[in-house]
């Protein structure tokens, strides 16, 4: 287990502190806050932030065996599931403005805006709170106080301890994962399409798009595997608990991990503005800490 916990900080980190410095870059060019694309890449790395910080928070409960009572869970895995469904939605949005983008150049700058891309964040959350909310309103309403007091682990299915609502949850997160996968695949062929037909430089952008919406779609195949992992798990618990806390973990670092790590290399490597500002940003740093520790000497 303490193999386990080392191995879980030392995947986690280094994606925090890659997706918090570029989060950082961010907020410091205005060029990022204006343009639509970049906005929504800014909230998929906050959302990414957000549930690196959590689920690592949790995991160190779970590996140090501390019990917590139940109602101070309830906001954390609230926030939990609001994050993990933000992520897919996104998702979403990203490749719809990029099919906006080459599919209908002239109508994009009128479409694409920043207040408009503030409205869908915004949509966003609205859409991903509902379930949590629905949710904790139903635990309040028929669990007794004795069930709200008790010490446990942190993790959602404290707040539908039904099976049936249990089994009810993961069946209308795939269909939603589905539909979005649909709207993905039509993007898709739209700038394949266009790829085809364009020359010159909007061949060269089309054909960026299409590779930008491929990545997407391996992302959103792993937040429907990462869906699908407590199902696994729950059959695994049954016949041996050490191979249920190897597969656990080995799911934890492959779907969970993996797939927020996709989005940073999706725009914050690929994309030739954010690198460079990113590039930019590091050799700044480097060169004021070099001049410091000159003046320092």
């Amino acid at each position: 287990m303490n193999i386990s916990l080392a191995l879980t900080q030392i995947f986690v980190w280094p994606f925090i502190y890659l997706t918090f410095l570029m989060l950082l870059i961010f907020s410091k060019k205005e060029i990022f806050r204006t343009e639509t694309r970049y906005i929504l890449f800014g909230h998929s790395l906050l959302v990414d932030l957000m549930f690196l910080f959590l689920t690592d928070f949790v995991v160190l409960l779970s590996y140090n065996f501390v019990l917590i009572p139940l109602h101070f869970c309830i906001p954390i895995c609230m926030l939990m599931e609001a994050v993990t469904a933000c992520a897919p939605l996104t998702i979403i949005a990203m490749c719809v403005e990029r099919y906006v983008a080459i599919c209908m150049p002239l109508r994009h700058q009128a479409i694409s805006t920043s207040r408009r891309a503030l409205i869908v964040i915004l949509m966003i959350w609205i859409l991903s709170s509902i379930n949590p909310f629905v949710d904790m309103f139903i635990l309040i309403s028929t669990a007794s106080r004795e069930y709200l007091s008790q010490l446990t682990h942190c993790h959602y299915e404290i707040m539908i301890p039904e099976k049936i609502r249990h089994f009810a949850r993961g069946l209308l997160y795939i269909v939603g994962l589905v539909f979005i996968l649909i709207i993905e695949i039509f993007c898709y062929v739209m700038i394949y399409i266009a790829a085809r037909a364009a020359s010159g430089d909007n061949k060269n952008s089309a054909s960026k798009g299409q590779r930008t919406i491929s990545l997407h779609i391996l992302q959103l195949f792993l937040c429907t595997a990462e869906v699908m992992c407590p199902y696994i798990e729950a059959v695994v618990m049954q016949y041996d608990i050490q191979t249920y806390l190897t597969v656990r973990f080995i799911n934890f670092l492959a779907f969970s991990i993996t797939s927020r790590a996709v989005s940073p290399l999706v725009y914050g490597f690929r994309d030739e503005k954010f690198y460079a500002a990113m590039v930019y940003f590091i050799r700044c740093k480097n060169n004021t800490i070099s001049s410091d520790t000159i003046k320092q000497s």
